[in-house]
């Protein structure tokens, strides 16, 4: 039996912890069908001085120890990290606790925010890792010995395994189910739940990215607002630097202090959130998405989707058209 710990921050989501509990007893279930005994025992544990943990959604999780409680130094299987928590000390006891734990754990893994615990404590130095993509620039800024990665939803790197935003620890969790026991587990588990054992279109978090919009009425804010509503103009570097009064290195350089990013970046990201929204939101042909977006034709569009989302374009309209589409 392999003994799994879930540390569970306060004030994150709930079922993060529950849906990654109920995947491993729905394994225990399954096996105990077969005669066998339970595959996995799980414990759960807050940093609170009390076992309530609250959830942000108002519901409360009652842990089964508070984390000082448990010795550090014991053998364990498996200690999976469901979030950072909402205030600093909360994870510097749960960062603490890790790097004595770690040794003498055969596994560690993150969901979610987890992972920037994993990093403050040194176990993702050198290694690969990903986190939600709204966090992937903070890690990579604040931790530069950890080979960021976006995109999958999770990865393994020796006996460390993090993974994306929320839902993606479950994912995660039917990998470990697989890793541990084999196939034929997993894909029942993930039947019987009515999940996929591996998502189609690749292991990939939809990520988005943020159009800073314009912070002022300067010439660069101006010019954000002015490439937001004319994307299928000419948007080069010189074009652009011309439309400012500036040389296209000082355009690019103002641009990017500004912005936070270089202009053909931001270009590039705008037209793609752009034709994103309207494969969502409209039954417009690709032809036209991809006119009205900048791409010029849909083999540009399906280039960039495949390089991007590993989706085909109707392939992402398919998974997450709204609705009612206009």
């Amino acid at each position: 039996m392999k003994d799994i710990l879930i540390i569970v921050p306060d004030g994150g989501m709930l079922f993060e912890a529950t849906g990654i509990a109920d995947i491993l007893m729905q394994a225990n279930r399954l096996h105990a069908e077969e005669g066998a005994p339970p595959r996995y025992r799980i414990d759960v544990a807050t940093t609170q001085p009390h076992q309530v943990i609250h959830g942000q959604s108002g519901l409360n999780l009652l842990a089964d120890y508070r984390l000082p409680e448990l010795d550090p130094r014991a053998p364990r299987d498996t200690i999976i990290i469901t979030g950072r928590g909402t205030n600093a000390e909360e994870g510097c006891a749960v960062i603490d606790w890790l790097r004595l734990a770690a040794p003498s754990t055969r596994r560690v893994t993150s969901i979610c925010g987890g992972a920037m615990l994993l990093a403050e404590s040194g176990l993702l130095d050198g290694r690969r890792a990903t986190t939600h993509w709204r966090l992937l620039e903070e890690m990579q800024t604040r931790f530069p010995a950890v080979n960021v990665e976006a995109g999958p939803l999770y990865i393994q790197d020796g006996p460390v395994w993090t993974s994306g935003g929320v839902s993606s620890g479950f994912d995660l969790t039917l990998a470990l189910v697989e890793d541990d026991y084999g196939f034929t587990l997993a894909r029942d588990v993930a039947q019987n739940m009515v999940m996929y054992l591996h998502r189609p279109g690749g292991q990939l978090q939809f990520s988005r990215f943020h159009l800073n919009q314009a912070s002022g009425s300067g010439p660069i804010g101006e010019l954000q607002n002015w490439i937001l509503e004319n994307l299928a103009a000419d948007l080069s570097v010189e074009n652009l630097a011309e439309r400012v009064a500036m040389s296209p290195r000082n355009f690019t350089r103002v641009f990017t202090r500004d912005v936070g990013v270089p202009p053909a970046r931001y270009v590039a990201e705008a037209r793609l959130a752009a034709a994103r929204n309207q494969l969502e939101q409209t039954r417009d042909t690709l032809d036209k998405v991809a006119a009205e977006t900048g791409f010029g034709s849909s083999i540009n569009l399906r280039r960039l989707f495949e390089k991007q989302l590993h989706l085909t374009p109707g392939e992402y309209r398919l998974r997450f058209h709204a609705r009612k589409m206009a």
